[in-house]
């Protein structure tokens, strides 16, 4: 028996549901069709937003009078956090791109001043030759000055040596016709 006593209760409370069920039904249709609650919700609503936007001022000016961050301060600091961000990534990636132009632009240089330093070498090699052949030149326009003087010495002691020779030749042929007198003319001289 103790079967039919639960099939009992349940149909028991399966007639008490349909009967509150049929009585919402009721209700809720009553309810919807009454249009003076419709538009008394309708002015509870109103109602309701306009306190709602009171008490949300009221709150920003107590807010704003005891320095504490209201909802929508929040909301433009977070905003602006955001904006931020994005703000210093982009100069992150600028300065990136900053630094590798700035890493090739120094290799450029080092290029340059290793050029600058081949050249100021060579610079230093051509001066001393230059020098050198400033020495060189000075040199030879001494020698050349001691052969133009030596050519002159030279060119006197041919004519030294030709009338050297002339007075011989002179000599020769004044021997040759006064034999006698060469030896009284060697005595008197």
């Amino acid at each position: 028996m103790p079967i039919q006593s639960i099939q009992d209760s349940y149909a028991v409370l399966n007639k008490i549901n349909e009967i509150w069920e049929k009585q919402l039904n009721v209700y809720l249709s009553v309810i919807s069709n009454n249009k003076e609650l419709e538009q008394l919700t309708a002015k509870a609503e109103v109602s309701q937003f306009r306190t709602l936007e009171l008490f949300r001022k009221n709150q920003e000016v107590i807010a704003s009078i005891l320095n504490v961050p209201t909802k929508s301060d929040l909301a433009k600091l977070t905003s602006r956090e955001n904006q931020t961000e994005e703000k210093l990534d982009s100069l992150e990636e600028q300065l990136f791109g900053l630094s590798e132009a700035v890493q090739s632009t120094n290799k450029d240089i080092e290029s340059v001043i290793d050029v600058s330093k081949e050249i100021i070498k060579l610079t230093k090699q051509l001066k001393t030759e230059l020098t050198r052949t400033k020495k060189q030149l000075s040199e030879t326009k001494d020698l050349q000055t001691d052969i133009v003087a030596m050519k002159k010495e030279l060119v006197q002691l041919n004519t030294f040596k030709d009338e050297i020779e002339a007075l011989k030749t002179l000599i020769d042929k004044g021997e040759q016709k006064e034999p006698v007198v060469a030896g009284s003319s060697g005595q008197s001289k």
